[in-house]
This record gives structure tokens, sequence and C-alpha cells, in this order.
């Protein structure tokens, strides 16, 4: 009686352990790498898959969408200036028997691919573009790293640069031509300013010079501006064609020679 029990017990004790290794469920995001005998047979999933213990093997591989942070990279900008840069990865498995077949860990492998893109391209931009097109930077470094990790079933979405820091030295430098480039941009706006003034005191002198009566009506105005100021100088304007005739005068009462 005992030892049919135990046989029982040891037979269920089988079946559990059986099912235990044959059973296994996958969420709808994960895929199951199927190997048989050490051969790939097939992707399977999601849901419930039923494997031949110590006979088939499965890899499971999550196709969400996977976040990584670019280490910080020495670059060197084709101007010759030394900067620090990261950046953030965004990329996803489509094939999940590419990424378990052909690259022994796509993590690391898409890690050290991401790192040596980014010193590669930003090398050959200069530090005025790293700082001002980093849309299209992204972009470049984007392609690139889709090119290649197509081979391992990978697809690379998105590439963000983060920082781009500078030392101290280089910090002052981007400050001073700043401050310079304010100062030319204040400079060429005053002598457009001037010369713009010139014009219309030309284009007033001109229409002035048509009508006599309108320098008088100008020269009242600018006596009523003065004297709307508190000040003791006294302005009294003198008709210009007055002037004239105290010039010609002379010259027509001068006595003729003999």
């Amino acid at each position: 009686m005992i030892i049919g029990y135990v046989s029982y017990l040891a037979l269920a004790l089988i079946i559990v352990t059986f099912l235990s290794a044959a059973i296994r469920i996958l969420r709808e995001y994960e895929r199951g790498v199927i190997f048989t005998l050490g051969r790939f047979t097939g992707v399977k999933g999601p849901g419930l898959i039923l494997l031949i213990p110590f006979v088939q093997q499965m890899v499971r591989v999550d196709l969400r969408v996977i976040v990584q942070d670019v280490p910080p990279q020495d670059v060197i900008s084709r101007d010759n200036v030394s900067v620090k840069v990261n950046a953030v990865l965004y990329f996803r498995i489509v094939d999940a028997e590419r990424a378990i077949i052909r690259v022994e860990d796509f993590l690391a492998a898409t890690s050290q691919l991401a790192q040596t893109t980014l010193r590669s391209v930003l090398g050959k931009h200069e530090l005025d573009e790293m700082l001002a097109e980093r849309d299209r930077l992204n972009a470049d470094i984007q392609e690139i790293l889709d090119q290649q990790t197509d081979a391992w079933g990978i697809k690379v979405t998105n590439v963000e640069i983060k920082h781009v820091d500078l030392n101290e030295s280089m910090v002052r430098a981007i400050a001073k031509q700043a401050e310079a480039e304010r100062l030319r941009r204040a400079k060429v706006i005053n002598a457009e300013g001037e010369q713009q003034a010139a014009e219309k005191l030309v284009e007033a002198g001109r229409m002035l010079a048509q009508e006599p009566q309108a320098m008088q009506l100008r020269y009242f105005a600018a006596l009523h501006d003065v004297a709307g100021e508190r000040s003791s100088t006294v302005v009294f304007p003198v008709p210009m064609d007055l002037l004239g005739h105290l010039n010609s005068r002379p010259a027509a009462e001068a006595p003729k020679p003999k």
C-alpha cells in the first residue's frame, strides 16, 4: 500500500516537472526563438507555448522600444574644438531570429556601434553646426545606425543628442564672439539709420528749395521750439532772400572804372 502511494506520488511529481518544463507563456510584446537540439526551428508567441523538455530550448525576445543612453564621447570637431557629447538611442527588434542568431549580444553591439557612429559623424561638422543643427545631425546618425543594424533585425527609430559640453575657455571665446557679433549688428543698424536719415534730409531740402515760404515756416517753428525751453538764447531767423539782396547790392552800386 505504501509502495503504491509512493509510486503515484513519484508519477505526479514527474508529470508536474514535465509540464513546468514544457509549458511557456509569452506576453503580447514577447517572442520565443525555438531551438531543437541546437538547431533553429522557428519563432513562436505570444500566448501558450509547448516545448519538448530537454530537446527544445527557447530564448525570450522583447519587441518593445528599448531606450539606451549613449555615454559621453570625446569629439574633436572639424574646426578643432574638443567637446563632450552624449545622446540617447531608441530602437526595437523587428526580427527576433536575426537578433538572437546573427549577433551575440545585440544590446552591447548596438551601444558600441552608436558610440563610434556618434564620434565619426560629429567629427565631420563644425561646432556651430553641432549647436544649431541638431535635428539634421540626429537624422544622419539615425540613418547610419539603421542601415548597419538592419542585418541584426534591429530598427533604430530615433537618435537624440542631449548635451554638448564645452570647457570654460571655449565658453568664454563663444561669449566674446557673440558680443562682437552684437556690436557689429548695432554699428550696421546705426549706419543704416544715418543713411536713411540723410536720404530723407536731402529729399526735404529739395522740397523746401522749391518753396521759399516753406523755409520761413521752418524758421518760425525752430524759433517756437527754442522759445519753449528755459534758455537765455535768442534766435532771430533771417530770410535767405534778404541775405541774397545784401550780397548782390554792393556789387551793383560799385563805381565803374573810367
